[in-house]
């Protein structure tokens, strides 16, 4: 449990204000205190989720030490004790906090925590007993003490209703030690019966606390009623609204309805309301009712995609809202509560919803202005749009990708895999947007001249689209679209039945299917073939062509070599010198040169 650290102003002394003081203050504050929340955080943080009641009870006693250290309200001085109560002056006074209630909740937890650990050691010790019922006793006190300020005007209906319960089940608790089992019963029955209307009363995502807390008290009451020997007046409401027990709980249970409804916006979402806490979300959630009547004022398709985007932005920051309230509650974190998904996971998912939806309404959006400048293969070959660009239908075919995509998605929202209602309204739309797809892919196909192809194509999509249509009503309207592709789909395909018929098994000309291509071969050379030719109705047909084609041959030789191997040359070894003549002339001027000084050897 968080401990609140609010401090109290030194000036400030409530206790010793009188009455005329307290008169001429302001209004007094409303307080609210959750008291089985408060305890039953406190216990499972502090040992009683191991059964460690010591461990509680030295929690409850630092509590208590802090509170009144807090707020500046000590029992005396250090040397004497004086006992200091709360009192109403406290809670209403001009420095009036809420913590001063918590000081007597919390002494009625110790003082029960205490008798519920000497029940653990009462069967090896059994003059505890007394002890126990000693600690119980004034466990009541604190209960009664607790009861009787919060019975003013300074809290509202749903603490009354929570203490009064508290009090019955504490006092049910000390008669069920005693053994007084009419007395337990009656005041165990209460506790229950106030719990249940409580739980009613409270929006969903906090009606498992009490649900539980009246499943505890069960086992008590049967035992109460076994030994009683009459069970039958157990479950008589009448006779506890008889004895008085339980005379102001309508009026009590319809302020708490009364103030859950002005506190917390409720939506409902395919029959189920589901509780709007953050601000954030409530707006978003107003700004929704009102998109539907902008978007059909808005006279353009750009003024309606701006429309959805903006609003897309709006429930992003929604979603992300809601999801910082379940970190920051981790009671909250769990997806399902038994076999339903609990309130603030469905506005998860509900808000996941709508952004999924919008997106696919923006997407349609983005596929009629595409249809806008998108011309059909089929019926205007040889058009081109006015405006803009041509979009080709491999464009519109990504779009429905994209569409189906969303489906998808919504389909995987956490929470809705068991509506089974819901998963199949999802799946008849995507059989719709599949024969779509299936349509535009077809035209695909017939750009590319695959008409086989593209005649499977058109069969599938019309398949599709009939079985789409089976089931009513449909949304995002699409039954009146499909009735129209439906009654396109007989067309096309037969004219990509035509052209299949018309191909060339060769492929060799099988591209020539408009008036601006022209043939490759002239007419004498095709004339076993059937082919639409209008340029035989030109200046120029292609009849006959009169200029031969170059052919390739091979190059004339420049010289005739093949007589070389006979051909005889002439000896030039009298060209040569011989190393005899040579070395002799050589002497005799080589000594000629040496003796005139001009020449030497090397």
């Amino acid at each position: 449990m968080v401990e609140d650290t609010k401090t109290i102003d030194a000036n400030d002394k409530g206790e010793h204000k009188t009455s005329s003081d307290l008169s001429s203050s302001e209004a007094p504050k409303i307080f609210t205190l959750e008291v089985l929340r408060h305890i039953k955080v406190a216990q499972q943080q502090h040992g009683l989720r191991h059964g460690d009641y010591q461990r509680y009870r030295g929690y409850c006693s630092r509590r208590i030490r802090r509170l009144r250290k807090a707020l500046k309200f000590p029992q005396g001085e250090k040397r004497h004790f004086k006992r200091r109560d709360v009192t109403i002056i406290n809670l209403t006074g001009k420095g009036a906090d809420e913590r001063f209630i918590h000081i007597p909740l919390i002494c009625a937890e110790r003082a029960w925590s205490y008798a519920m650990q000497l029940r653990q050691e009462v069967n090896t010790e059994p003059r505890k007993k007394f002890h126990l019922v000693s600690k119980l006793r004034k466990a009541c006190v604190y209960a009664l003490q607790l009861q009787e300020l919060c019975n003013t005007d300074v809290f509202d209906a749903r603490t009354k209703l929570e203490t009064e319960a508290y009090v019955a089940w504490m006092h049910g608790t000390l008669h069920f030690e005693l053994s007084l089992w009419k007395s337990a019963a009656e005041h165990l029955k209460k506790a229950q019966v106030i719990y249940e209307n409580l739980a009613q009363a409270l929006p969903e995502d906090e009606q498992g606390l009490y649900k539980a807390k009246v499943d505890e008290l069960t086992p008590s009451l049967r035992y109460c009623a076994y030994n009683i020997g009459d069970g039958g007046s157990m479950d008589d409401l009448l006779e506890l609204r008889a004895q008085g027990l339980l005379e102001n709980i309508d009026v009590l249970v319809s302020q708490t309805k009364t103030q859950s409804s002005e506190t917390l916006q409720t939506t409902e979402w395919r029959g189920r309301k589901v509780t709007v806490r953050p601000e954030k979300v409530r707006l978003f959630l107003l700004s929704v009712q009102e998109l539907d009547k902008s978007l059909e004022k808005a006279k353009t398709l750009e003024s309606k995609i701006e429309l959805l985007e903006n609003a897309l932005m709006d429930c992003k920051d929604a979603i992300a809202a809601v999801k910082d309230e379940i970190k920051q509650d981790p009671k909250l974190k769990s997806v399902t509560t038994g076999q339903t998904v609990s309130g603030i996971q469905y506005l998860l998912a509900y808000l996941s919803y709508i952004r999924l939806a919008r997106t696919l309404e923006r997407n349609l959006c983005l596929v009629e202005q595409a249809k806008q400048n998108f011309g059909n293969p089929n019926q205007a070959r040889d058009k081109t749009p006015v405006e803009g660009k041509r979009v080709r239908p491999q464009d519109l075919t990504r779009l429905y990708e994209i569409i189906l995509q969303n489906i998808s998605e919504m389909q995987q929202i956490s929470g809705m895999e068991e509506d089974a209602k819901y998963l199949n309204e999802l799946e008849d739309i995507a059989l719709g947007f599949k024969a779509f797809r299936c349509y535009y892919i077809a035209l695909t196909l017939v750009e590319m001249k695959k008409w086989k192809e593209a005649v499977a194509m058109y069969e599938r999509s019309k398949r599709y689209a009939t079985d789409a249509l089976k089931a009513k009503p449909l949304q995002f309207n699409l039954e009146e679209n499909l009735k129209k592709i439906i009654d396109a789909i007989d067309g096309c395909k037969f004219s990509a039945h035509a052209y299949s018929v018309l191909e060339d098994d060769t492929g060799e000309d099988a591209s020539y299917t408009t008036k601006t291509q022209k043939p490759s071969k002239p007419l004498f050379e095709r004339l076993s073939q059937y082919k639409e030719d209008q340029s035989l109705n030109t200046r120029n047909p292609n009849v006959f062509k009169l200029t031969p084609e170059m052919e390739a041959i091979p190059c004339k030789p420049l010289f005739f070599d093949l007589a070389l191997n006979y051909v005889e040359f002439p000896s030039l070894e009298d060209k040569l010198e011989s190393p005899g003549k040579g070395k002799g002339t050589t002497g005799i001027s080589g000594f000629v040169k040496g003796f005139l000084g001009w020449g030497g050897s090397k």
